[in-house]
């Protein structure tokens, strides 16, 4: 029982394990059992596994700016991990938005330290293909912009006032 209470005190950090571990296993099934620019149909015309080594940002921006990349990741991470305690005060949908952030930063810059690439896999047709670490990141903002908008008030993160 006290370990699923200290597990649960920590679930930021283990959010954040899974969603890295998670989005690293997927790369490394598909980096294993496709070929680059390989599509595989599972719901014809709608989603496909398309392996894809991205060498820019999303939708393939700054491409080939790895070195570039890798220092707007790592500034990510370092800002993220620097006001993180102070969003342990704040709404838990803050924490979990920026713990899905971080994670999310951190698998991808993984692979750009790797390989210089990310690897993409998920694909929607409509969409350019993106990965699990992607969905992180873009759900985390969305819930963090949804949150400051929407649902924050003084009772659930204090604000200094400037006079």
């Amino acid at each position: 029982m006290k370990f699923i209470a200290k597990a649960f005190a920590h679930w930021d950090r283990i959010l954040f394990l899974f969603i890295v571990l998670l989005d690293q296993l997927t790369k490394a099934i598909v980096v294993k059992t496709m070929v680059p620019g390989q599509t595989v149909s599972l719901i014809q015309d709608v989603f496909h596994l398309t392996y894809v080594l991205n060498p820019g940002a999303a939708f393939g921006i700054l491409s080939n700016q790895r070195i570039f990349l890798l220092l707007i990741g790592a500034v990510l991470i370092v800002v993220t991990a620097y006001f993180y305690p102070m969003l342990k005060k704040a709404s838990l949908c803050l924490q979990v938005g920026a713990s899905m952030i971080l994670s999310g930063a951190v698998a991808n810059l993984i692979d750009r330290i790797q390989t210089g690439y990310v690897v993409d896999f998920l694909d929607f047709r409509i969409w350019p293909v993106f990965n699990i670490a992607d969905i992180a990141i873009v759900s985390g903002m969305v819930l963090m912009v949804y949150t400051i908008i929407f649902r924050l008030d003084e009772s659930t993160v204090k604000i200094r006032r400037v006079r």
